[in-house]
């Protein structure tokens, strides 16, 4: 088979998109805007919620929600060690005590058990993540913190009302998901998506946040709240101060400046009007991938209910140096592979904060021969059939070596 070029996640991008930002560009408005609030809108109602607020990455979105939740030092907020470093870098930015926990075995999906015995009185949230774009057990996750209910000692108005250890979901991966066939903006407290270039919905750079109606928040005091975080504390933002006579404004605390612009919302709200489509070529390609793998004997993760995010595969009896030479041998044939993730505890940043990888050996154990093949909507079928065809002859390569 001739040779290919098989990027591992590039845009796809359409005149659409160009047009809507060229439109944006000489529409006299380039910040946050209309075009911002209408995305907004569109994401809410896909996910199931009353409000949106935009930012420009899921790693904001992430820390505005622990800000306003109250979060800081001397809280302890707990997240998996199978994650990318936002998940947890977060925690550390506010101040509190990053707690990591080990996956189940051979799972990307975090220890429930070993989660409910490291909840403590200073636990105020939890941020599971959605890997691949496959929503954890929330029923699960659920019943441990309200097993743990008589522990949680609400410092904040705002975690009195939840009544409980705030779950804020790391839903880089899952815009589009489904967990039990209901929208994923509906399951956990608040929802956290990224829209960064990788994504199935992009925007080149960009984030949002949504929260659960059922939590029986004001919509308002709450996106009011981020709007604040997100915009230096400023009570108008830039729309607001177009209004004829309406220059003056306050700085209610020292802020954050964190906002999407209506140039990125551009793509964003062409993206979404594709994403459907966008999503059921991702799904086709899973299934080919599936069938291919399946008589190879390579495993992979459950897609059902998911966005189709990440193919990540396990080849088995592999060693790190086998897997890292069967990633190579595809390079040598046009196709880029990833590694989804490298735990957190053999990262430099998080051994420096006292975390060692041999406390969480089944993660090491799962990332030791997982390879993420390409799975984008610019892979044709011929495409596909050209990477499960090397991917194949690879494993042999290096196996029989």
């Amino acid at each position: 088979m001739k040779k290919r070029n098989i990027p591992f996640s590039p845009p796809d991008i359409t005149n659409e998109e160009v047009k809507l930002v060229t439109d944006a560009l000489l529409s006299g408005w380039i910040t946050t805007g209309p075009k911002t609030k209408l995305f907004e809108e569109k994401l809410s109602e896909y996910s199931g919620t009353n409000k949106t607020v935009a930012l420009n990455s899921a790693t904001a979105a992430m820390e505005m929600t622990l800000r306003l939740l109250g979060v800081g030092p001397g809280d302890e907020v707990i997240t998996s060690a199978y994650t990318y470093t936002a998940s947890a870098s977060v925690i550390f930015h506010v101040g509190a005590k990053i707690v990591m926990v080990d996956t189940q075995k051979d799972s990307v999906e975090m220890d429930y058990d070993q989660l409910a015995s490291k909840i403590t009185e200073k636990t105020k949230a939890i941020i599971p993540v959605d890997i691949a774009g496959i929503m954890i057990d929330y029923d699960k996750l659920y019943e441990v913190i309200e097993s743990k209910k008589d522990l949680f000692k609400p410092n904040t108005d705002l975690q009195k009302q939840i009544g409980r250890i705030a779950i804020i979901a790391d839903a880089a991966h899952s815009v589009g998901a489904k967990y039990k066939g209901r929208p994923n903006g509906t399951v956990a407290d608040f929802t956290c998506y990224s829209f960064h270039a990788v994504k199935n919905l992009t925007t080149a750079e960009g984030g949002s946040v949504t929260w659960n109606k059922n939590l029986g928040l004001n919509d308002d005091e709450i996106y009011q709240g981020f709007q604040l975080l997100s915009l230096h504390g400023q009570n108008k933002d830039a729309l607001a101060k177009t209004k004829l006579g309406s220059w003056e404004y306050d700085i209610i605390y020292p802020a954050y400046k964190c906002n999407m612009t209506d140039i990125v919302a551009a793509v964003g709200l062409v993206q979404f009007d594709r994403y459907e489509g966008l999503l059921a070529r991702r799904n086709e390609i899973v299934s080919m991938y599936n069938e291919g793998l399946d008589k190879i004997g390579v495993s992979y993760l459950d897609h059902s209910e998911s966005s189709a995010h990440l193919y990540i595969t396990r080849v088995p009896n592999v060693t790190v140096e086998q897997r890292n030479r069967i990633i190579e041998v595809m390079a040598e044939n046009g196709i880029a592979c990833n590694v989804h993730y490298k735990p957190l505890p053999m990262m430099t940043a998080y051994k420096n904060l006292g975390f060692d990888i041999k406390d969480y050996s089944n993660a090491y154990d799962y990332y030791h021969n997982a390879i993420t093949l390409p799975l984008h909507t610019k892979l044709s079928d011929e495409d596909v059939e050209y990477v499960l065809d090397n991917f194949e002859k690879a494993i042999n390569k290096v196996k029989n070596v």
